[in-house]
């Protein structure tokens, strides 16, 4: 087994999500959480949607691979815990919070996780989404250097 190390600059580029319902997943990514339509295949005879934040190709593809109607993944089995939105800043993220409240889907809750602050909701298809934002860097790290791992609740309105 090799020591290597990936390289610095590797991040994910995409998530593929099967859903249960096409236009109910795409009315929940591109309106509630603003993502614009890159590419549809339907037209083309292929169930999918891909999504992006600004020209991007895609950073969330929406397919009904299994049928519409199929049955959501097991909560209980192993698979997607959530994905996780970044965004630049704390007012970016409670106008995220307020467009998806706004387009009627509801938030489980909040949390600050000391270099971070997140809220989490579901997506229609019971997918976990987490919104959040970095603090600076030097809040991720405790006086001694060790990272800092908290999850401490707080109240939704106090992102607003």
């Amino acid at each position: 087994m090799t020591n290597a190390t990936i390289h610095p600059d590797v991040h994910v580029g995409h998530v593929h999500l099967r859903v249960s319902d096409l236009e109910r997943s795409l009315a929940f990514y591109r309106d509630a959480l603003g993502f614009g339509v890159f590419g549809d295949g339907r037209p083309h005879g292929i169930p999918a949607v891909f999504l992006a934040a600004g020209d991007y190709h895609h950073h969330i593809a929406l397919n009904a691979f299994g049928g519409e109607g199929a049955a959501p993944s097991d909560p209980e089995r192993a698979g997607l815990f959530h994905l996780a939105l970044v965004y630049p800043d704390r007012e970016e993220l409670a106008r995220a919070v307020r467009r998806v409240v706004a387009n009627g889907y509801e938030i489980d809750h909040a949390t600050d996780h000391g270099g971070s602050v997140s809220v989490y909701l579901a997506d229609p298809d019971g997918n976990g989404v987490e919104l959040y934002y970095d603090r600076p860097r030097e809040a991720w790290f405790e006086a001694d250097g060790a990272p800092v791992l908290r999850a401490d609740r707080i109240p939704i309105a106090s992102l607003l």
